[in-house]
């Protein structure tokens, strides 16, 4: 999680709709009216139950002078939709109307590896489909190396993944949910900072969050393999002890939990939900993509957004958040 200006620290749960590969999603930048209950999404997907009324711009609790968020976590589920993930994962619900959610975000296209390569680079880079990264030797820099290069920490966590940086699927973890490991240029530092999941427990206690992270859950904790109350069950355990740790006491780490996209049921809308202690029950209609979240870790990081990430909506606008 990587900071330039403070963003108020939260989590964030995304529902992603389809966007071109060639390009981003739909969208004005501008900040959307935060509404009490969302407008449904023209896939006629559900809404969770009315939040209190807020501007996209001034939520309904202002962020205080502590609540800068400089650092950036995002968790990523797979292929199901905002329905879906409302009806079957309690307590990721439970967040987003406690702190806030978007009813119109989308992913990029199918399958899985270009939604991760476009939230981590803004580009899918003409990517579409899950080979390995022997077979797609992508070039140019990562959100992550952009914040290594600015001076900021980076991290990804990975779970089942049993040494850094992996460039093979094995047992649980698939290479394909973990986008890093596919860019040719930034290797060494893969395998610096793409780490087992191991790591994140002691960053988490420790206050070491990165400025930009990310963590990723096996194919069974990401609800690939294994029904989506597994992997609400394992979003909660670790939210817990993150919300127990001084990153998130101290008001400087933004949670984001999103999808890779739907099972092709929904028009890729998949759900968002941002949890924050200096947002309640917020929630955005602005148009949002995965190119919003890439430019989201610049926001946080100080950094210049990359590819599409530029013209994409911006999540710190949409939520109100402060960033240094």
């Amino acid at each position: 999680m990587l900071a330039s200006r403070a963003l108020v620290p939260g989590v964030l749960v995304a529902g992603l709709a389809v966007a071109g590969c060639s390009g981003p999603g739909t969208g004005s930048d501008a900040s959307s009216t935060a509404t009490a209950r969302a407008s449904g999404s023209s896939s006629g997907t559900a809404q969770p139950p009315a939040a209190t009324s807020a501007t996209a711009g001034g939520p309904s609790a202002t962020p205080s002078a502590r609540s800068v968020v400089d650092k950036l976590l995002v968790v990523v589920v797979e292929n199901h939709s905002l329905a879906q993930m409302q009806a079957a994962m309690p307590y990721t619900s439970g967040l987003a109307r406690q702190y806030g959610y978007a009813t119109h975000y989308t992913a990029t296209r199918h399958p899985s590896l270009p939604n991760y390569l476009a939230m981590v680079s803004g580009s899918t880079h003409g990517v579409a489909d899950d080979a390995a990264p022997a077979a797609h030797a992508v070039p140019g820099p990562t959100v992550f190396g952009a914040a290594l290069a600015k001076g900021r920490t980076a991290a990804v966590y990975v779970d089942g993944m049993a040494t850094p940086c992996e460039l093979a699927s094995a047992g649980d973890y698939a290479v394909k949910h973990n986008p890093w490991p596919y860019f040719v240029d930034e290797r060494a530092q893969c395998a610096r900072h793409n780490l087992p999941l191991a790591a994140f427990d002691t960053a988490v206690r420790t206050g070491t969050l990165p400025n930009a992270g990310m963590l990723l859950p096996d194919l069974c904790h990401d609800a690939h393999n294994c029904p989506l109350a597994t992997a609400d069950s394992w979003f909660a355990a670790r939210m817990k002890d993150i919300q127990a740790g001084p990153d998130w006491r101290s008001g400087r780490l933004a949670v984001v939990l999103t999808a890779d996209e739907d099972d092709h049921s929904a028009g890729n809308v998949v759900l968002t939900v941002v949890a924050h202690p200096s947002l309640r029950g917020v929630v955005v209609t602005t148009p949002l993509t995965h190119y919003s979240l890439t430019r989201l870790y610049a926001e946080v990081t100080g950094t210049a957004p990359l590819g599409y990430a530029a013209s994409a909506p911006s999540m710190v606008k949409a939520f109100g958040l402060r960033v240094r």
